[in-house]
């Protein structure tokens, strides 16, 4: 295997790819006629343009920071964002994350999990 690619539904690739490539930051590695995939750096997003989307029971896009300083700087970047919370200490995991909806209402994470296993 070289690469992972997970796929989702989207209404607007116009909209999906204003968030993904403009407010994120990620670049635009293929495209097909209502498909798009988006090159995080260490993997891939691909969303199907469908006039209906039907959103998973559960489902978080969950991109790894390399420090709980990057979590903040993209707090700082994106706050503005509707349904951003704060970022926070996880209750339960060792993790330091934020949460965010995409133009679809997928749920978008940005964390730092600790090093070194359980706390």
């Amino acid at each position: 295997m070289r690469s992972m690619v997970v796929f989702f539904s989207c209404r607007s690739l116009q909209a999906t790819d204003e968030f993904y490539l403009q407010r994120l930051g990620m670049k635009l590695w293929h495209t097909q006629p209502g498909c798009h995939i988006y090159d995080s750096g260490y993997g891939y997003l691909g969303f199907v343009e469908k006039p209906q989307v039907r959103l998973p029971e559960y489902s978080c896009i969950s991109l790894n920071c390399g420090s709980r300083e990057e979590v903040d700087r993209m707090y700082q970047k994106l706050k503005e964002q509707p349904s951003v919370t704060v970022p926070r200490q996880h209750p339960f995991f060792d993790v330091y994350s934020f949460f965010l909806k995409d133009p679809d209402g997928y749920t978008v994470e940005f964390q730092k999990i600790a090093e070194g296993g359980s706390r």
